[in-house]
């Protein structure tokens, strides 16, 4: 083959590659908003901590040391035990997961106690409180109760100096519908101001804009 025959088909393959992906994208579909998953909490003093995915739980199956053990939770939000294979564990509390462990092996042991401890505390995605935008490291971060907006802002590493902090936004879930309040950050990093200071929930995400010199 001669190299201007090459020449030839190597353009005309990447004239064809070319709109093969430019058709791709002009019928690609838009991709819909993220699931929102409202929190079990929904004030500071009722906070019940959710298994996720990384979490290590330790069951034990009173009179059984064999079925008892330390297990991983898999991203898929499963464990497998000895006896019983893929047992949903993700978004449920210990005390939940430790009933429900027990309905399942009373198919197979008489009266069974059951006891669920966490030892590895990463929890679901639904219940971190995530903050975006100019912090010094935003990031996803574990809920703690009775978590602050100053808490968060010190686990961030606080604000950029092209932060509009007095116009940051929390967005939180409420009866299932998302609901935007503004946080004056600035007040309360550098003017002190504790009034700024407020409560945060699990699921909340805190949006810093940049300023506008």
């Amino acid at each position: 083959m001669t190299t201007k025959n090459k020449g030839m088909k190597l353009l005309a393959l990447t004239l064809s590659i070319s709109f093969f992906t430019l058709m791709g994208c002009s019928s690609s579909p838009t991709l819909g908003p993220a699931t929102t998953y409202p929190s079990l909490t929904t004030s500071v003093d009722n906070y019940q901590y959710l298994i996720g995915p990384g979490d290590s739980v330790e069951i034990f199956v009173w009179r059984n040391p064999e079925i008892s053990g330390n297990f991983l939770v898999r991203p898929d939000g499963k464990i497998t035990t000895s006896l019983v294979e893929d047992i949903p564990v993700s978004g449920k509390t210990p005390t939940m997961l430790a009933r429900e462990i027990e309905q399942t092996l009373s198919k197979f042991i008489r009266d069974p106690i059951v006891t669920v401890t966490v030892s590895r505390f990463v929890g679901p995605f639904s219940e971190q409180i995530r903050i975006v935008g100019e912090a010094s490291n935003p990031k996803a971060i574990n809920y703690r109760q009775h978590m602050t907006l100053l808490d968060v802002m010190v686990v961030v590493g606080g604000l950029t100096e092209f932060a509009d902090g007095n116009n940051a936004q929390l967005i939180r879930v409420v009866d299932g519908k998302k609901v935007s309040y503004r946080v004056a950050l600035d007040d309360l990093i550098k003017s002190g101001d504790i009034n700024a200071n407020s409560d945060v929930l699990p699921g909340d995400i805190i949006i810093i804009p940049e300023a506008w010199f």
